[in-house]
């Protein structure tokens, strides 16, 4: 987000020089510096022996399927929106959530906190909004996320923390 107003009194706001970070959005009414602050969003890889939760949501992209994705809530750690997310979106309880790293979306302003976790139990229940959700073979899973680079890259992750020795799983970027 990028300040231009003081979000507490309406006051337009100064640039002041903040050290190390350079020139800051400041309120000299409120004797505030207001930095900029990407939205937070968790990226899930749900891993269920040799497959791996696949969703397929057209306002994201078209063509491609994506991971389970939602952003961090106020009052919420990345955690607690790891699990909420993947209970609101496909119905199913997970374990073991291991965090993978992070990647930033500049055009839309997002850092994106990649995790991984096992599938505990339950029924996939889709949520209204999820077109479609199901298990697919994670060395299928590349060539289904066409168009998502994020989704993609935690999927590499996955695969090696698996310890992943195939080749199928590579098989659309070897012919691209």
């Amino acid at each position: 987000m990028k300040f231009k107003f003081c979000p507490l009194c309406g006051k337009k706001l100064e640039i002041r020089d903040s050290w190390d970070e350079g020139g800051v959005p400041y309120c000299s009414s409120d004797d505030m510096m207001f930095f900029d602050t990407p939205k937070p969003c968790a990226v899930i890889a749900v891993v269920k022996d040799d497959e791996i939760l696949l969703l397929k949501q057209s306002y994201i992209f078209k063509n491609s399927k994506v991971l389970v994705s939602g952003y961090v809530g106020t009052n919420e750690t990345v955690e607690d929106t790891v699990y909420r997310e993947v209970k609101e979106e496909t119905g199913i309880e997970i374990e073991e959530i291991k965090y993978l790293g992070s990647d930033f979306v500049k055009d839309k302003d997002l850092l994106m906190l990649t995790y991984m976790a096992k599938y505990k139990s339950g029924e996939i229940n889709k949520s209204s909004e999820v077109e479609w959700i199901d298990w697919s073979k994670i060395e299928d899973a590349l060539c289904e996320m066409s168009e998502d680079e994020v989704g993609k890259k935690v999927v590499k992750k996955v695969l090696k923390e698996i310890g992943y020795k195939g080749t199928k799983a590579f098989t659309c970027e070897i012919s691209r």
